[in-house]
């Protein structure tokens, strides 16, 4: 067998396969005995069957297409372990079927290509000396007062109010009904417009903007129409931006009693775990610091890979982008699923397709992040210790204990994050890193595209006034 290579974009490699006369010969001497074994001619029995007959039930061209498909199944296997070729998926045929059939005899020397793709290469630029902007996340003492008060107003007892009128703040148990009111159109009931005993916090954002306003000064028992116009972009835009009238009523007014900011409020915050309202509040100025760390850390890392990405150079084979985007795919609708929507209704032959072709440039940056880093830490040996990764899948283990757990992709997994983590380690202590003021990087971002896009018009403009003097 002969074979030469030729190396394409996109990490892959097409071979162009010899194979002898002698081979074709025998593959279809082979080919035709097993057809005799197996055809269930009428007036023959099975491997009984002259070749004539076979030849003329079967026909000519399907036989040769047969052996043909036999020749090349082997002849590219045989022709990877020849050349030792870490081939990855399936091959694809570049030759083209029917030419190969019209051409094949058998016992004359038998030629086709084919293209497999291999694993990646990476070339990965100056990684040791990067300099990169971040964004720096610093703690503000008003995050632990906004979560405290947060957690007094869920533990808060709800007081009825009688003796007033509604105020925001208030809770409001509601009646309503709301209608369509285009000018010069019969007034319309709006699907799904309506409630009864809905209970809702009266605050800005809540309901239709112009619903908790109107219901402002209003008292128990009292019903009053409130003109409204839906948001341009709400979700349903059949709805989105006409105007309506919602008939209210409030059935019942409450106020939030809030608990008093002391020891018992933090015992029973804590389930018992702190004792103090001091004790707490040390806790959770703990938690939120090492939270802005950690986000500061996240955005260290993130402008990290941005910069490898910008300066590396990473072909990606079709096979390993296509498994990337069945992940980034199977994780999505994951997520959905655990929103509560029926994914079952979203995916069918029509729309995955579509879903796939959504996902491939995010499988595509995956796919980079990921080979860049596991480069990185192979240059510079950065793998886990074998300790580390088994103390890791004990702690995620123990996390599962009532799931049914895959401990060979639990392995793969934990082994990927920890040399992730190495990585970013050891980028970070090389690396120039500049911090900046949180938003600082966005704003300049967002300002550059305003610059561009007059530019942009005024070019246009100018091409245009052009074509109209030509």
């Amino acid at each position: 067998m002969k074979v030469t290579q030729e190396k394409l974009p996109d990490s892959q490699i097409v071979l162009e396969i010899e194979l002898s006369g002698e081979t074709s010969r025998n593959t279809y001497e082979k080919v035709v005995r097993d057809l005799a074994r197996s055809s269930n001619i009428p007036g023959f029995r099975k491997g009984k069957v002259p070749r004539p007959i076979l030849m003329q039930r079967i026909g000519k061209e399907r036989i040769k297409g047969a052996v043909i498909e036999q020749l090349i199944q082997t002849g590219i296997k045989d022709a990877i372990e020849q050349e030792s070729i870490d081939a990855l998926g399936n091959y694809q045929l570049k030759s083209e079927f029917d030419n190969l059939v019209d051409s094949f005899e058998p016992g004359k020397p038998f030629s086709f290509s084919a293209a497999v793709d291999v694993p990646p290469s990476v070339e990965l630029g100056d990684y040791q000396n990067l300099s990169i902007q971040a964004e720096e996340i610093v703690y503000d003492p008003q995050t632990l007062e906004d979560y405290l008060e947060e957690s007094r107003a869920k533990n808060a007892d709800l007081m009825p109010i009688e003796d007033r009128a509604a105020a925001m703040g208030d809770i409001a148990i509601l009646d309503f009904a709301g209608k369509i009111t285009v000018e010069g159109a019969e007034p319309e009931e709006i699907e799904g417009g309506s409630a009864t005993d809905f209970e809702v916090e009266m605050a800005e954002g809540k309901l239709i903007p112009g619903m908790i306003e109107g219901v402002v000064g209003m008292s128990p028992d009292e019903t009053k129409e409130v003109s409204v116009t839906f948001p341009e972009d709400y979700a349903n835009e059949e709805l989105a931006g006409k105007p309506a009238v919602f008939s209210i009523t409030l059935k019942e007014l409450k106020a939030k009693d809030l608990p008093d900011l002391d020891d018992d409020f933090a015992e029973d915050v804590s389930n018992g775990e702190y004792e103090t309202i001091a004790e707490l509040k040390e806790s959770l100025e703990k938690q939120f610091r090492e939270k802005v760390e950690n986000e500061t850390k996240n955005n260290i890392n993130n402008a990290l890979v941005n910069a490898l990405l910008e300066q590396a150079n990473v072909d990606l084979p079709d096979t390993l982008i296509q498994d990337e985007v069945t992940q980034v795919l199977t994780q999505s609708l994951m997520q959905l699923q655990q929103m509560g929507l029926d994914v079952k209704q979203l995916v069918n032959s029509d729309t995955i397709p579509k879903m796939r072709e959504n996902s491939r440039p995010e499988a595509i940056e995956n796919l980079k992040k990921k080979l860049i880093l596991a480069e990185i830490a192979e240059k510079e040996a950065l793998s886990p210790k074998e300790d580390a990764i088994t103390t890791k899948m004990k702690e995620i283990e123990a996390e599962l204990a009532s799931e049914d757990i895959d401990y060979d992709k639990l392995r793969t997994m934990v082994e990927e994050d920890l040399t992730a983590e190495n990585t970013f380690n050891w980028l970070r202590e090389k690396a120039g890193i500049e911090l900046v003021p949180e938003g600082s990087l966005a704003k300049e971002e967002s300002e550059a595209e305003e610059d561009d896009s007059p530019i942009e018009e005024e070019s246009q403009t100018e091409e245009a006034e052009a074509g109209d003097e030509d």
